[in-house]
């Protein structure tokens, strides 16, 4: 690795406008050829600063150059200047917009070919897809391969939406929209889970952090599924997460996990902070993300998904076993 590769954070920036965050920092160590994590930092209002200053502050303090978050770096690509002439969102100019949408369409249209071709092996295919199976592999087949789910093609019916989805949603939507459904009952939207407050508020923050801080963007559920397909954590436990009585045991067993299969040292302070707090669990999960792009660990994107400055990255972990 190179000696210039020191550290990464996460920061998980989703929740209500009370919502405390963490910054999860990572650091490599050569000599030990591990990775420690350095610093699991609480950010909440303070008398004397308050959190956008200590933010800053603590990024300036660890000489922090790339930072994850899960929160949207780009926006859509509806913009102001179409206001004096826009046509409406169905008939959006935008190439990108066009583009999305004719990939959409063929979907579709491929599906309805695959039915009326062959009816039979399509319905049994269908039958098959709807049985309930526990040990099945969530992730044998992308969202986009044939036959089409009938939620995904309900989404791609829907459309996409200029001032409401990036390009990026699509991607997602290709690879992951059966699966983030099955198991974490979400459909991924750029701006699903963001606050007008929120927004304003990070966008004012990003403008004073340092000039030399890489920020990119991550999914933590995405995350998930990808330590799922690379068998580090199982179904069980990314269902027992949504237990009220079971979601601290599993943060638990799935941070051991990483722990031990990524070459992590977690001081045990540090560990019980992340069971019991589902924010620290989250930005801990993406500083692991940064820490795969660092190692070079990401899946590819095609330009189309990512041309717009969102830096989106998703994980790849090594297969266990």
């Amino acid at each position: 690795m190179a000696s210039s590769i020191r550290n990464v954070a996460g920061m998980s920036l989703g929740g209500g406008r009370k919502e405390n965050f963490f910054f999860s920092l990572l650091e490599y160590y050569p000599e030990k050829r591990r990775w420690f994590l350095k610093s699991l930092h609480q950010v909440k209002d303070e008398e004397i600063r308050d959190r956008d200053e200590i933010i800053t502050a603590w990024i300036e303090t660890y000489g922090l150059k790339k930072l994850v978050v899960d929160f949207p770096l780009s926006r859509p690509p509806c913009e102001d200047s179409c206001l004096s002439n826009c046509t409406g969102a169905k008939e959006c100019p935008r190439q990108c917009v066009i583009e999305v949408r004719e990939e959409m369409n063929k979907l579709l249209e491929e599906d309805a070919h695959f039915q009326k071709t062959n009816p039979k092996k399509y319905e049994q295919e269908r039958v098959a897809a709807q049985e309930i199976d526990s040990s099945k592999n969530l992730l044998k087949k992308n969202t986009d391969e044939h036959m089409l789910s009938r939620s995904f093609k309900r989404k791609l019916r829907k459309g996409f939406t200029p001032y409401w989805h990036r390009p990026i949603d699509f991607w997602v939507w290709k690879n992951y929209y059966d699966q983030l459904l099955e198991v974490f009952k979400i459909s991924y939207e750029s701006f699903g889970n963001v606050s007008y407050m929120l927004l304003a508020r990070l966008n004012y923050l990003f403008r004073h952090l340092p000039k030399d801080l890489s920020m990119y963007e991550s999914n933590i559920h995405i995350c998930l599924l990808e330590l799922y397909r690379a068998r580090i954590v199982s179904k069980s436990l990314l269902l027992q997460l949504f237990d009220l009585d079971l979601a601290s045991s599993a943060r638990e067993q799935i941070i051991l996990n990483i722990e031990e299969h990524m070459e992590i040292f977690i001081y045990e302070n540090d560990l019980e902070t992340i069971i019991k707090n589902s924010q620290a669990f989250d930005s801990f999960i993406l500083s692991v993300v940064g820490q795969r792009m660092l190692m070079n660990g990401l899946r590819e994107i095609p330009t189309w998904g990512n041309n717009d400055g969102g830096n989106f990255i998703v994980p790849i972990f090594h297969v266990q076993g």
